[in-house]
């Protein structure tokens, strides 16, 4: 698998070049899952705090991060007073 391969090379210090971009392209693919997995969340009806609580982070911090992100069409719940 690839991913498996570039966590390989992330965790390999012998060529910190290749190990750093490594690191960068994971990022890229976790926070590309993230995304991908907050979206499925919204359309399986989740709030953005059950999000928050299942990414160990705040409500704050989880709507920053993907509110302007997500696909427009998803119809998101709203929080109860």
């Amino acid at each position: 698998m690839i991913s498996t391969d570039i966590a390989r090379t992330a965790a390999d210090t012998t060529d910190p070049r290749a190990g750093l971009r490594a690191v960068a392209s994971l990022r890229v693919l976790a926070d590309t899952l993230e995304l991908r997995q907050v979206e499925a969340g919204l359309r399986a009806g989740m709030t953005w705090q059950a999000i928050a609580d299942a990414l160990g982070v705040s409500r704050q911090a989880v709507h920053k991060k993907h509110a302007k992100r997500i696909d427009p069409t998803i119809d998101v719940p709203r929080r109860h007073a």
